[in-house]
């Protein structure tokens, strides 16, 4: 998804196309916050550093970050 699709869906009069772009946006969110977690940890932050940089508990950044990660996490389905 890039800009012009962005700005494409927020222009638009059919809540279906803003509402899919509004979908693909949280899962291209959640992915690259899965990518750039897993760095994290891969050199050594801890889950209170994450937490912080992300402005969540701890708790909340290492549940959802130690779950098994399921087909839908990581599905194409963001790219419109």
């Amino acid at each position: 998804m890039d800009l012009r699709q962005v700005e494409a869906a927020a222009s638009t009069d059919d809540p279906r196309d803003g509402l899919r772009t509004v979908l693909a946006l949280h899962r291209l969110a959640d992915r690259l916050e899965d990518l750039h977690v897993a760095r994290a940890r891969e050199q050594g932050m801890s889950w209170a550093d994450i937490a912080t940089e992300l402005q969540v508990t701890r708790q909340t950044v290492h549940k959802k970050h130690t779950r098994p990660r399921g087909a839908r996490r990581w599905s194409n389905d963001a790219d419109l």
